[in-house]
């Protein structure tokens, strides 16, 4: 795969795109048939609908941009169903977790990688779809996905050409899969399905955990809920759950696992405020603040919003959220009002003073930006559009907000940083370089998480990567 620029948090960055990546996806294939090129009509609820708006995502993905913005440009360009939405949805994810795996398979049954891109990604779903037939969730039989994924190229003027080729390849596959997988296995790509300088960098820092940070990755991450302390307990959630015959788990305070994911507007109480999707990882942020009533709190890049929101449920605060982006602070509105909370919401820089009022805060909540590499089975599209260097950068821009934060912090006071990467360039040896630069007085809290899966020797501790460092300003002499 190839880099080129994109931007990461506002900064010029790379992105990865296939090689036989050439003109923007939104000039190589439209949502609909043109004049020029009539196509078949999809029902909506068909999985050929399904696999060509997933293949779609992908492709807008392997050309820089996020896989929840992609899927955002293909649910709005096709108009689908929320039936259809899951299934795209649920492809696209499959599909991310897959493509070291499936672009080594496509390499070795094709001459040269297969175009346009919307060819290679509607193949790369399929392929996904073949791959872990082992795997129980494994949706659909393998020759519904062969006839659907040829009715899907048929449908498109911009693969038409293809549907034999389409049919040819998934059928090989079928045949040869053990010989295939074989060869292409071989390969760290193939096994693994992470960029090569993504698993050496994992190896590096985690010798004896690598393989596992890594596999977990690959799996689907749980659906954990928080429940709010206002309203409920997660004991009387949990029986809530139980009458609406929903299994779940309590796996912490606060926090409760459902056995199966189901969509949030099927969330008992979600809409009156009574829980919030939150990782239990995530859920530490809030208490390890130790958040007192009356309290000024600063959550710092804070959007989505869930650690503010949780912070309120814990005590009645003047909290300040900051947030950078403009079109994400959005869902911070959106989460308050969903919970009845309220707080003040600021646009500004975590880096520069200009947003604040001189006043210090008592508690800072600073989850600075990373590469994410501790969530990645959450965004596994981010493991494809971060380039190495990012680790550096995003480290550097994590120090000027921490730097910039301290001197907002009333002295006697906390600041906690939070960053859901697994490398300690972002972590521990940031928070050690701080503490040094700082005379930080360095606190009590769980350092760095790794991602756990429920089938782990701790079903009942599944969570994401995230690290936790607490700081208290000494008090003035």
């Amino acid at each position: 795969m190839q880099e080129r620029s994109r931007k990461i948090l506002g900064k010029p960055a790379n992105k990865t795109v296939a090689p036989h990546t050439t003109a923007p996806a939104s000039a190589r294939y439209a949502s609909a048939p043109t004049a020029e090129a009539p196509a078949i009509e999809l029902k909506p609820d068909s999985l050929a609908f399904s696999l060509i708006g997933a293949a779609q995502a992908v492709a807008y993905v392997l050309e820089g941009t996020a896989l929840p913005q992609a899927l955002a440009k293909v649910f709005t360009q096709t108009n689908a169903l929320p039936q259809a939405r899951g299934a795209i949805q649920d492809i696209s994810y499959r599909t991310m977790r897959q493509v070291g795996r499936v672009d080594a398979l496509l390499k070795a049954m094709t001459n040269k990688a297969p175009e346009p891109a919307l060819l290679y990604g509607l193949l790369c779903c399929a392929l996904t779809l073949l791959v872990n037939k082992e795997d129980e969730t494994a949706p659909y039989e393998d020759f519904v996905v062969v006839d659907q994924a040829v009715t899907a190229a048929t449908s498109s003027p911009h693969m038409v050409f293809a549907k034999g080729m389409v049919n040819a390849v998934l059928r090989r596959f079928l045949r040869e899969k053990d010989e295939l997988l074989k060869l292409v296995m071989k390969q760290p790509a193939a096994v693994w399905n992470y960029p090569q300088w993504w698993v050496d960098q994992t190896k590096a820092a985690y010798p004896e955990d690598w393989q596992a940070i890594l596999t977990t990755g690959n799996h689907a991450p749980p659906l954990t809920l928080r429940v709010n302390r206002r309203l409920s307990t997660a004991a009387a959630y949990l029986e809530r759950l139980a009458a609406e015959q929903i299994e779940a788990t309590q796996i912490g305070p606060y926090a409760v696992r459902l056995a199966k994911p189901i969509p949030v507007t099927s969330i008992p109480g979600f809409e009156e405020g009574m829980v919030s999707v939150q990782d239990a990882a995530a859920q530490l942020a809030g208490p390890l603040l130790d958040v007192q009533a009356g309290m000024r709190v600063l959550d710092a890049c804070a959007a989505p919003g869930g650690k503010t929101c949780h912070l309120l449920e814990l005590a009645d605060l003047d909290l300040l959220a900051l947030e950078i982006d403009a079109a994400r602070i959005q869902r911070i509105n959106e989460n308050l009002q969903r919970l009845k909370f309220t707080a003040d919401i600021k646009q500004g820089d975590a880096t520069r003073s200009g947003w604040w009022d001189n006043k210090p805060f008592d508690r800072i909540l600073a989850d600075v930006p990373c590469t994410a590499s501790g969530v990645v089975r959450r965004h596994p599209d981010s493991r494809w559009l971060r380039r190495k260097t990012d680790t550096a950068q995003l480290a550097a821009l994590s120090s000027r907000i921490l730097d910039n934060l301290w001197r907002m912090l009333a002295p006697g006071g906390k600041m906690l940083m939070v960053t859901c990467s697994i490398w300690p360039q972002e972590s521990e040896k940031q928070a050690a370089a701080f503490v040094e630069k700082h005379g930080a007085i360095r606190l009590d809290a769980p350092g760095q998480l790794l991602p756990t899966m429920a089938n782990s020797s701790d079903a009942n501790n599944e969570h994401d990567g995230l690290f936790y460092a607490l700081f208290q300003k000494p008090e003035q002499s």
